[in-house]
């Protein structure tokens, strides 16, 4: 198709770099949808996350506090593995120690990596418990175009020929808190999407989590970025996540939440069912920093 299409001269002229990225990307979905393939321009920014419009310019925690007495909240917008961020989580996380309802606001968490979830899956689970299955191709692998590295809560295991597989485990905290008992609410949206569907399926397969609001974007594959040259960038899937129950992943067709209400209300039911005053939570709420810096 693209040859054809560079033949033809349908490509030979563009206002901007930015546009004939734009239809290029049109054109490789148009043969096969993929909620993370993309071209990018010379300049711009990467965000593997196609699957959203606008890519809110919050990265890690946003919001972040306690809502009532043992009612914790906090807002995920997508991390990028910067130590800062990381930081930053475990300090919210050690300070939620005591909250017997944790309302996670997923609702722009559109992508990241697994340092991020790991650590909060060690204060989630209270046992080593495992959470979602990774393919990767083997000749990517071979080429060494994976990022997938083996570790304590990433293990390879058993794979269809051509295929390697790891396994994703949570290993809880040496430190116990009540975030192992605690019940917790997470709100998702339709631009809950790529590491925050990674999440969000975790914690429902397992039952750790009450999914609340709208189903996620359905960009599931993961993949990473390659130079194309003259400043083009593409993100390139690779691999795929997927439920070691059913082998279904979410590609294309997001996560379900148990409980559907549009997004802008899903804190308003989450709230609901915590038993919290509305108008006492948002005022809470409107006191919350949203704080960037390292801790």
């Amino acid at each position: 198709m693209l040859l054809s299409k560079m033949t033809s001269g349908a490509y030979s002229k563009f206002g901007s770099a930015e546009e004939f990225a734009k239809v290029v990307t049109a054109d490789l979905q148009s043969i096969h949808p993929e909620g993370h393939l993309k071209l990018f321009p010379p300049s711009t920014p990467t965000s593997v996350n196609s699957a959203a419009e606008n890519v809110n310019p919050i990265r890690g925690i946003g919001k972040a506090g306690w809502l009532a007495p043992r009612v914790a909240y906090m807002s995920i917008h997508g991390f990028t593995g910067a130590p800062e961020e990381i930081t930053r989580l475990r300090k919210i996380l050690n300070d939620f120690s005591t909250a017997k309802i944790l309302i996670i606001d997923g609702r722009f968490y559109d992508g990241g990596g697994l340092r991020e979830t790991d650590l909060m899956f060690s204060y989630f689970f209270d046992k080593p418990t495992t959470i979602i299955q990774m393919d990767t191709r083997l000749d990517v692998e071979q080429r060494g175009g994976s990022f997938l590295i083996e570790s304590e809560t990433l293990k390879r295991i058993a794979a269809p020929e051509g295929i390697v597989r790891r396994e994703q485990v949570a290993i809880p905290s040496e430190k116990k808190t009540n975030l192992m008992k605690a019940q917790i609410f997470l709100l998702t949206s339709k631009k809950t999407a790529s590491g925050g569907e990674h999440f969000s399926l975790a914690m429902k397969r397992t039952g750790r989590a009450t999914l609340i609001g709208e189903k996620t974007a359905g960009a599931g594959h993961f993949g990473r970025t390659r130079d194309l040259g003259g400043g083009y960038r593409a993100f390139i899937p690779i691999g795929r996540p997927f439920d070691p129950d059913t082998g279904k992943g979410w590609e294309q067709t997001g996560v379900e939440p148990h409980i559907k209400v549009p997004a802008e209300k899903a804190l308003d039911e989450a709230l609901r069912r915590a038993r919290v005053n509305p108008s006492a939570a948002r005022n809470a709420l409107k006191s919350f920093k949203i704080d960037q810096s390292p801790h």
